[in-house]
C-alpha cells in the first residue's frame, strides 16, 4: 500500500495540511500498518522541504517515507537538474519520480523530442539508483499513452525497467479507464515487463477503486491511493474502501486484523485536519455504512447481522447504527431502548404508542435520526414516568434595528418555575434563539449549577415546505456538548415559528442533559419504566 494523501491528497479544493498536520497524518499512517507515505514534491513549495527536513526526526516502525518529483528537464544534465537535486536532499531511502507516456504529452505538453523523453527517464532513474536510493516509477498517463500509441507507451516504462527502476506504476492519471481495458493492458504489460508493477487511479469516472481492485487480484504489487480518496476533480483511489475490499473479500494479507480495526478512526482522523466533514456514505468507514431505517431490514439485523450487513462492523471499526423514524418497525425502538438500558418488549402497550408517537411527530416535520435525546425523552413520557424540571410560564423576544446601518439588538426574557420558585431572567445575544439560550441558562444555573458546562455547538435550520415562503415550517436540529464528558446529544423542534421550533429543541436540550448528568435520577427514571412494565 502506497499512500500519497500528503502529495496527490492535497490537491483538492479546501485542503491545505500545514507541516505539523502532515507530520500527525504520517505517524498515523506508519501506526495503521501504510507501507509507504508520499510525503510531497520537494521541488515545489518551502512547506513540503520543511515536512522532510522534520520527517527525518521519527522513527517509524513500518512506513517508508517517499519524496515526489519528475524525471530531469529536457537537454539538462541530470546531476544538474535542480528537480533531482532536490529530491536528493531529502534524504528518503525511497524517490519516486513520473515521466510521460503518452506521446501527445511528449510533444505538445513539454514539447521535447520522444526520443529525448526516453533518454530523459532513463538517465533519472538510473542515476537515482546509482546513489542507493529505491526508486518508483510513475508511468503518468500511461493507459490513454497505451490507447493512442502502445508501442511508444511501452517503450518508455521498458526504459525505467532497463535503468533498474524497484517498481514501475501504470497511472490512469485522467481517471477514464474502464476494469476490462484495464484487464487487457495489462495481460499485455505482463508479457513484457518483468519488473514489480503498480497500479495509481483516479475516480473521474468511479472506477477507480474497482480497478485498483482488479489490478491487485491480476498481480499488481503495489496499489496507491489516499484516505478516504482525497485528489484533484474526483479524486484518487480510496484506499479506506480498497485495504478492507482486499483483506476482507479476496483474503490478501494487507495489514493486522488489529490494524484494520482502526480504519475508521485513521479516516475521520484525516477528515478532521483536512477541515473537510468526514463523508456518511463511504462504504466500511462511513457513518452510514451500517446504517439501518427501514422497518424489516432493521428486525432482521437485530436478528441475524448478515441479513443486511456484508461484513461485521467492528472489523474495520465502525458501528451500526439504527435509526427511528417513520420507517421504523418496533425493532427499531426496542434497539433504541436497549441502548439506554431500558428493557421494552413488542408486547409492551407503550413500544406501539413510541411507535405510533415517532410517525405522527415525522408528518408534521420532526426528525429524529440525529435528535435521540428527543427520542429518548418521549419513551419516557409515553410510560408516563418523565417528570419535568422546570415549567415554562412567560417566554419574549425582541429583536431591533436602530437606523439604516445601526446594530441589530436582539433580547429574551423567560419565566419559568423550578419547584415553588419562580424565575424571570434576560438576556442578549447575536440573535433572538442565543439570547433565549442567555437567558434560559440564567434562570436554571441558580438551581442546576452544571448547566454551566453545557455547550451549543450545532444549530442547523431546514425549511420543510418552500413553497410556503415565510409562513413555511422549519425544523431546528440542536446538538449540545457536556464539555466535562464530552459528551454530545441531539434535539428536534418543528414548528411555522422558528422561534417556538428553537424553543422546543432548547428546552429538551437542557432537559436531557441536565437528566444524564444526574446518575441518580436516571436509576429512578430506569426503575420507573420496569416497574410500570411489571404492573401494567
Amino acid at each position: 500500500m502506497y499512500d500519497t494523501t500528503l502529495r496527490d491528497g492535497s490537491q483538492r479544493e479546501g485542503i491545505s495540511f500545514s507541516v505539523s498536520d502532515k507530520l500527525k497524518i504520517t505517524q498515523r499512517l506508519d501506526v495503521f500498518g501504510i507501507d509507504y507515505i508520499e510525503g510531497g514534491w520537494p521541488g515545489s513549495n518551502p512547506k513540503d522541504i520543511e515536512y522532510f527536513r522534520k520527517v527525518r526526526q521519527y522513527e517509524l516502525k513500518h512506513s517508508k517515507i517517499s519524496a515526489f518529483g519528475s524525471t530531469r528537464r529536457a537537454d539538462v544534465r541530470v546531476q544538474d537538474d535542480l528537480n533531482i537535486r532536490e529530491l536528493l536532499a531529502t534524504e528518503t531511502e525511497v524517490v519516486t519520480i513520473f515521466g510521460k507516456s503518452w506521446d501527445f504529452h511528449v510533444t505538445d505538453a513539454i514539447g521535447t523530442t520522444l526520443t529525448e523523453n526516453l533518454n530523459m527517464i532513463r538517465d533519472s532513474v538510473g542515476y537515482l539508483k546509482s546513489l542507493g536510493r529505491e526508486v518508483i516509477y510513475d508511468a503518468e498517463h500511461f493507459f490513454d499513452g497505451f490507447h493512442f500509441n502502445p508501442e511508444y507507451a511501452m517503450e518508455t516504462i521498458r526504459a525505467a525497467e532497463e535503468a533498474g527502476a524497484d517498481i514501475v506504476v501504470l497511472c490512469d492519471t485522467n481517471g477514464g479507464l474502464m476494469p476490462f481495458t484495464l484487464q487487457r493492458v495489462l495481460r499485455q504489460v505482463k508479457t513484457e515487463i518483468g519488473v514489480k508493477l503498480g497500479i495509481h487511479t483516479h475516480d473521474d469516472a468511479g472506477m477507480a477503486v474497482a480497478n485498483s481492485i482488479v489490478a491487485a487480484e491480476m498481480g499488481i504489487k503495489q496499489v496507491q491511493g489516499t484516505i478516504n480518496g482525497y485528489g484533484e476533480r474526483c479524486g484518487n483511489a480510496n484506499l479506506c474502501t480498497i485495504i478492507p475490499n482486499l483483506q476482507l473479500k479476496l483474503n490478501m494479507v494487507i495489514i493486522h486484523p488489529d490494524q484494520l480495526e482502526e480504519l475508521t478512526c485513521l479516516s475521520r482522523y484525516v477528515a478532521e485536519l483536512a477541515n473537510l466533514a468526514p463523508q456518511e456514505q463511504q462504504p466500511y468507514v462511513g457513518e452510514n455504512a451500517f446504517t439501518h431505517k427501514g422497518g424489516i431490514h432493521v428486525d432482521a439485523v437485530l436478528k441475524h447481522a448478515h441479513t443486511y450487513e456484508h461484513i461485521q462492523p467492528q472489523l474495520v471499526g465502525n458501528n451500526r447504527r439504527i435509526l427511528v423514524s417513520e420507517l421504523s418497525g418496533k425493532s427499531s425502538v426496542l434497539y433504541k431502548a436497549r441502548k439506554k438500558d431500558l428493557d421494552l418488549s413488542k408486547d409492551t402497550p407503550q413500544t406501539k404508542a413510541v411507535l405510533d408517537k415517532v410517525k405522527e411527530l415525522e408528518y408534521l416535520g420532526y426528525q429524529f435520526e440525529t435528535a435521540e435525546a428527543s427520542f429518548e425523552l418521549l419513551i419516557w413520557k409515553a410510560f408516563k414516568v418523565h417528570q419535568p424540571l422546570f415549567e415554562l410560564l412567560g417566554v419574549r423576544t425582541i429583536v431591533e434595528k436602530r437606523g439604516e446601518y445601526g446594530d441589530i439588538i436582539s433580547e429574551a426574557t423567560v419565566k419559568v418555575r423550578i419547584g415553588n420558585q419562580e424565575f424571570f431572567t434576560a438576556g442578549e445575544g447575536n440573535g433572538p434563539v442565543n439570547a433565549l439560550d442567555q437567558a434560559l441558562r440564567k434562570a436554571l444555573e441558580q438551581v442546576y449549577p452544571e448547566i454551566k458546562h453545557f455547550q451549543l455547538v450545532d444549530y442547523k435550520v431546514r425549511v420543510l415546505d418552500g413553497k410556503d415562503g415565510t409562513g413555511a415550517k422549519v425544523r431546528v436540529l440542536i446538538e449540545t456538548l457536556d464539555e466535562r464528558k464530552k459528551r454530545s446529544w441531539g434535539t428536534v423542534g418543528v414548528s411555522s415559528n422558528i422561534i417556538e421550533a428553537s424553543w422546543h429543541a432548547l428546552v429538551e436540550s437542557v432537559e436531557y442533559g441536565l437528566l444524564i448528568s444526574n446518575k441518580i435520577k436516571m436509576k429512578e427514571l430506569r426503575k420507573a419504566v420496569q416497574q410500570f412494565r411489571t404492573e401494567g
